[in-house]
């Protein structure tokens, strides 16, 4: 018979901790960054705290070969995975740690920890179950408010690829969807028919 856990004491694990009683949401997104288990992500997200576990194999060969099929296309621009965004937000700044960056080489040489969207040519999000809902709403909002030209959305559950492009306001005004399998063209800055097939 399995022993039921031991009782931990209230104050087990405030010791040295911030007061956390009327903490803002921008104190608790970053005491809930710093404690965060290795590879997991916080984002904060139209005044919601997010956090993710790391993502599963298949999610990561997706990222995998769109990053290459990018890099085959244009070897001048960086692909980048863990990269901090932050982006405008109506109440809240807004911090996303996208599946994919692209943009030129050298527009994160630096040493800080988040990064403006200005350099930012393309976005890609890979849907997961833990994910889903908010890349396919919140993170279209948060995109399109940064002007990011293109959000990519691979979305699993849906078999489908989202390509979002013409940022205004709130919204992208062009969105396309491709069948997984299929050719999804990326537009401008990028240019090029992403061979969805692989995914």
């Amino acid at each position: 018979m399995a022993m039921p856990p031991l009782p931990v004491p209230e104050d087990a694990f405030s010791e040295g901790m911030p007061e956390r009683e009327g903490m803002s949401v921008p104190e608790a997104f970053e005491l809930f960054s710093a404690l965060a288990p290795k590879g997991w992500r916080v984002e904060l997200i139209e005044g919601e705290i997010c956090v993710v576990p790391p993502a599963n194999g298949e999610h990561e060969e997706i990222v995998s070969e769109l990053s290459g099929q990018v890099r085959d296309h244009d070897k001048g621009v960086g692909r980048y995975t863990g990269i901090g965004l932050t982006l405008p937000g109506t109440v809240h700044t807004v911090r996303v740690i996208p599946d994919l960056v692209i943009a030129p080489k050298g527009s994160f040489d630096d040493q800080q920890e988040w990064h403006g969207p200005d350099a930012v040519l393309l976005v890609a999000e890979v849907t997961s179950s833990s994910t889903a809902s908010r890349d396919r709403v919140q993170k279209i909002r948060a995109y399109a408010r940064a002007g990011i030209p293109v959000y990519l959305m691979i979305d699993r559950e849906a078999d489908e690829a989202v390509v979002c492009s013409e940022p205004s306001g709130d919204d992208f005004g062009h969105k396309s969807i491709h069948k997984l399998g299929t050719v999804a063209p990326l537009p401008s800055p990028l240019g090029f028919a992403l061979d969805t097939a692989q995914f």
